[in-house]
Protein backbone atom coordinates (compact mmCIF):
# COMPACT_ATOMS: atom_id res chain seq x y z
CA UNK A 1 0.00 0.00 0.00
CA UNK A 2 0.86 3.45 -0.49
CA UNK A 3 0.12 6.75 1.78
CA UNK A 4 -0.76 10.35 0.41
CA UNK A 5 -1.29 12.32 3.19
CA UNK A 6 -1.72 16.42 3.92
CA UNK A 7 -1.70 18.40 7.25
CA UNK A 8 -2.96 21.43 8.49
CA UNK A 9 -3.40 23.70 11.51
CA UNK A 10 -5.38 27.29 11.77
CA UNK A 11 -6.05 29.62 14.64
CA UNK A 12 -9.35 29.80 13.57
CA UNK A 13 -11.53 33.13 13.60
CA UNK A 14 -11.69 33.47 17.58
CA UNK A 15 -8.36 33.25 19.30
CA UNK A 16 -5.56 34.55 18.82
CA UNK A 17 -2.93 31.52 19.56
CA UNK A 18 -3.09 28.04 18.18
CA UNK A 19 -2.47 25.68 20.94
CA UNK A 20 -2.93 22.25 18.45
CA UNK A 21 0.11 20.85 17.03
CA UNK A 22 0.19 17.93 14.25
CA UNK A 23 2.83 15.31 12.78
CA UNK A 24 3.69 15.18 10.03
CA UNK A 25 4.32 19.16 9.33
CA UNK A 26 4.38 18.80 5.55
CA UNK A 27 2.27 16.83 3.24
CA UNK A 28 3.34 13.83 1.48
CA UNK A 29 3.68 10.28 0.02
CA UNK A 30 5.29 6.74 1.17
CA UNK A 31 5.24 3.14 0.64
CA UNK A 32 7.17 2.70 4.10
CA UNK A 33 5.33 3.16 7.53
CA UNK A 34 3.34 6.21 8.40
CA UNK A 35 2.88 8.04 11.68
CA UNK A 36 0.56 10.64 11.79
CA UNK A 37 -1.11 12.47 15.00
CA UNK A 38 -3.12 15.17 16.19
CA UNK A 39 -2.84 16.93 19.67
CA UNK A 40 -5.31 19.83 21.34
CA UNK A 41 -3.32 21.61 24.02
CA UNK A 42 -5.04 23.11 26.92
CA UNK A 43 -3.51 24.89 30.10
CA UNK A 44 -3.90 28.29 29.04
CA UNK A 45 -2.00 30.36 26.48
CA UNK A 46 1.96 29.07 26.79
CA UNK A 47 1.18 25.62 28.78
CA UNK A 48 -1.35 24.28 25.73
CA UNK A 49 0.94 24.95 23.33
CA UNK A 50 4.00 23.49 25.20
CA UNK A 51 1.73 20.39 26.61
CA UNK A 52 0.84 19.40 22.72
CA UNK A 53 4.27 20.25 21.18
CA UNK A 54 6.09 18.45 24.11
CA UNK A 55 3.46 15.54 23.36
CA UNK A 56 4.23 15.05 19.67
CA UNK A 57 7.79 15.89 20.09
CA UNK A 58 7.94 12.91 22.35
CA UNK A 59 5.77 10.21 20.46
CA UNK A 60 7.12 10.80 17.15
CA UNK A 61 10.89 10.72 18.45
CA UNK A 62 10.20 7.31 20.41
CA UNK A 63 9.69 3.85 18.58
CA UNK A 64 7.10 1.41 19.20
CA UNK A 65 2.94 1.09 18.67
CA UNK A 66 0.68 4.14 19.34
CA UNK A 67 -0.10 3.21 23.53
CA UNK A 68 3.91 3.05 24.23
CA UNK A 69 4.29 6.32 22.55
CA UNK A 70 1.30 8.47 24.23
CA UNK A 71 2.66 7.29 27.53
CA UNK A 72 5.97 8.33 26.92
CA UNK A 73 4.46 11.34 25.93
CA UNK A 74 2.47 11.41 28.84
CA UNK A 75 5.05 11.28 30.83
CA UNK A 76 7.02 14.41 28.93
CA UNK A 77 4.37 16.39 29.67
CA UNK A 78 3.91 15.66 32.90
CA UNK A 79 8.13 16.52 33.53
CA UNK A 80 7.68 19.65 31.45
CA UNK A 81 4.67 20.72 34.33
CA UNK A 82 7.35 19.68 37.40
CA UNK A 83 10.37 21.44 35.74
CA UNK A 84 8.20 25.03 34.58
CA UNK A 85 5.63 25.32 37.89
CA UNK A 86 4.04 28.29 35.93
CA UNK A 87 2.83 25.33 33.48
CA UNK A 88 1.58 23.18 36.07
CA UNK A 89 -1.98 22.14 35.16
CA UNK A 90 -1.03 21.65 31.48
CA UNK A 91 -2.27 18.88 29.10
CA UNK A 92 -2.80 17.81 25.94
CA UNK A 93 -5.18 15.56 23.66
CA UNK A 94 -3.47 13.03 21.47
CA UNK A 95 -4.64 10.80 18.45
CA UNK A 96 -1.89 9.07 16.85
CA UNK A 97 -2.39 6.42 14.06
CA UNK A 98 0.30 4.04 12.56
CA UNK A 99 -0.45 3.16 8.87
CA UNK A 100 1.52 -0.30 8.02
CA UNK A 101 1.94 -0.65 4.03
CA UNK A 102 0.73 -4.16 4.92
CA UNK A 103 -2.65 -2.86 5.34
CA UNK A 104 -2.49 -2.36 9.53
CA UNK A 105 -3.94 0.62 10.98
CA UNK A 106 -3.37 0.90 14.72
CA UNK A 107 -4.63 3.63 16.46
CA UNK A 108 -4.09 5.26 20.29
CA UNK A 109 -6.31 7.71 21.73
CA UNK A 110 -6.59 10.18 24.86
CA UNK A 111 -9.18 12.58 24.76
CA UNK A 112 -11.53 14.38 22.07
CA UNK A 113 -9.90 14.57 19.00
CA UNK A 114 -11.04 11.89 16.77
CA UNK A 115 -10.14 9.62 13.98
CA UNK A 116 -12.37 8.84 11.05
CA UNK A 117 -12.34 6.46 7.94
CA UNK A 118 -14.15 7.34 5.21
CA UNK A 119 -14.62 3.87 3.10
CA UNK A 120 -17.00 3.61 0.18
CA UNK A 121 -18.98 6.43 1.03
CA UNK A 122 -19.61 5.80 4.92
CA UNK A 123 -18.38 7.92 7.16
CA UNK A 124 -17.28 6.36 10.80
CA UNK A 125 -15.87 7.77 13.68
CA UNK A 126 -13.43 5.28 14.88
CA UNK A 127 -12.37 6.60 18.34
CA UNK A 128 -14.95 7.65 21.42
CA UNK A 129 -14.16 10.98 23.03
CA UNK A 130 -13.25 11.00 26.12
CA UNK A 131 -15.80 14.00 27.54
CA UNK A 132 -18.00 14.70 30.16
CA UNK A 133 -21.07 14.90 27.16
CA UNK A 134 -19.57 11.63 25.61
CA UNK A 135 -20.30 10.24 28.78
CA UNK A 136 -23.54 11.35 29.27
CA UNK A 137 -24.46 10.36 25.68
CA UNK A 138 -23.04 6.89 26.36
CA UNK A 139 -25.24 6.40 29.52
CA UNK A 140 -28.57 7.37 27.39
CA UNK A 141 -28.59 11.00 29.25
CA UNK A 142 -28.06 13.51 26.61
CA UNK A 143 -28.37 13.18 22.64
CA UNK A 144 -25.87 14.16 20.15
CA UNK A 145 -27.86 17.23 19.00
CA UNK A 146 -28.39 18.42 22.42
CA UNK A 147 -24.38 17.91 22.68
CA UNK A 148 -23.91 20.02 20.77
CA UNK A 149 -24.93 23.37 22.83
CA UNK A 150 -24.39 21.59 26.55
CA UNK A 151 -22.07 24.20 28.41
CA UNK A 152 -19.46 21.55 29.64
CA UNK A 153 -19.41 20.20 25.96
CA UNK A 154 -15.45 21.22 25.84
CA UNK A 155 -15.08 19.20 29.33
CA UNK A 156 -12.77 16.80 29.52
CA UNK A 157 -12.44 13.08 31.54
CA UNK A 158 -8.81 12.00 30.27
CA UNK A 159 -6.03 13.90 28.71
CA UNK A 160 -2.11 13.76 28.22
CA UNK A 161 0.11 15.33 30.99
CA UNK A 162 -2.55 16.02 33.96
CA UNK A 163 -0.93 12.47 35.77
CA UNK A 164 1.99 9.95 35.36
CA UNK A 165 -0.30 7.53 34.64
CA UNK A 166 -2.99 7.50 31.68
CA UNK A 167 -5.47 5.10 30.43
CA UNK A 168 -5.03 4.73 26.84
CA UNK A 169 -7.73 3.44 24.29
CA UNK A 170 -6.30 1.13 21.28
CA UNK A 171 -8.05 0.49 17.84
CA UNK A 172 -7.76 -1.43 14.94
CA UNK A 173 -8.29 -1.80 11.56
CA UNK A 174 -7.35 -3.40 8.13
CA UNK A 175 -7.40 -1.12 5.73
CA UNK A 176 -8.67 -1.14 2.31
CA UNK A 177 -7.53 0.01 -0.91
CA UNK A 178 -9.17 3.73 -1.53
CA UNK A 179 -10.27 4.25 2.14
CA UNK A 180 -9.38 8.30 3.55
CA UNK A 181 -8.01 8.75 7.05
CA UNK A 182 -9.24 11.67 8.59
CA UNK A 183 -7.13 12.79 12.52
CA UNK A 184 -8.24 15.92 13.72
CA UNK A 185 -8.90 18.17 16.75
CA UNK A 186 -12.66 19.38 18.02
CA UNK A 187 -11.92 22.51 16.53
CA UNK A 188 -13.49 20.61 12.89
CA UNK A 189 -15.87 18.91 14.95
CA UNK A 190 -17.58 21.39 16.75
CA UNK A 191 -18.36 23.66 13.81
CA UNK A 192 -18.85 20.73 11.35
CA UNK A 193 -21.34 17.77 11.56
CA UNK A 194 -20.73 14.56 10.44
CA UNK A 195 -22.93 15.54 6.95
CA UNK A 196 -20.85 18.16 5.52
CA UNK A 197 -17.91 16.23 6.75
CA UNK A 198 -18.64 13.55 4.88
CA UNK A 199 -19.56 15.32 2.08
CA UNK A 200 -16.42 17.04 1.93
CA UNK A 201 -14.34 14.26 2.44
CA UNK A 202 -16.07 12.48 -0.03
CA UNK A 203 -15.54 14.57 -2.83
CA UNK A 204 -14.50 12.38 -5.73
CA UNK A 205 -11.13 13.36 -7.05
CA UNK A 206 -10.35 15.78 -4.39
CA UNK A 207 -6.33 15.12 -3.32
CA UNK A 208 -5.80 15.08 0.88
CA UNK A 209 -4.29 19.13 0.45
CA UNK A 210 -7.36 20.35 -0.91
CA UNK A 211 -9.49 18.73 1.08
CA UNK A 212 -7.77 19.69 4.36
CA UNK A 213 -7.92 23.38 2.83
CA UNK A 214 -11.85 22.89 2.47
CA UNK A 215 -12.14 21.10 6.06
CA UNK A 216 -10.22 24.21 7.61
CA UNK A 217 -12.33 26.82 5.54
CA UNK A 218 -15.69 24.85 6.68
CA UNK A 219 -15.24 25.40 10.06
CA UNK A 220 -13.95 28.83 9.88
CA UNK A 221 -16.77 29.86 7.90
CA UNK A 222 -19.08 27.99 10.64
CA UNK A 223 -17.17 30.16 13.27
CA UNK A 224 -14.26 29.63 13.66
CA UNK A 225 -14.38 29.72 17.77
CA UNK A 226 -11.03 27.12 17.94
CA UNK A 227 -8.19 26.15 17.09
CA UNK A 228 -8.68 23.87 13.81
CA UNK A 229 -6.46 20.72 12.97
CA UNK A 230 -6.53 17.99 10.62
CA UNK A 231 -4.61 14.96 8.22
CA UNK A 232 -6.06 13.66 5.55
CA UNK A 233 -4.46 10.14 4.59
CA UNK A 234 -5.59 8.62 1.08
CA UNK A 235 -4.61 4.55 0.70
CA UNK A 236 -3.79 3.55 -2.64
CA UNK A 237 -2.05 0.40 -4.50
Amino acid sequence: MNFAWATRTDVGRVRDHNEDSVWPTTDGSTAEMLAVAVADGMGGHAGGEVASATALDTAMTVSGEPTMRILAANLAVVDAARQRPRLTGMGTTLTLALLDPDGDLDIGHVGDSRAYLLRDGTLQQLTRDHSYVADLIAAGKLTPEEAESHPYRSVLTRAVGLDPTVEVDSYGLILQFGDRILLCSDGLTSMVSDGPLSEILDRQGSPPAMTADALVTAANDAGGIDNITVVIIDVAE
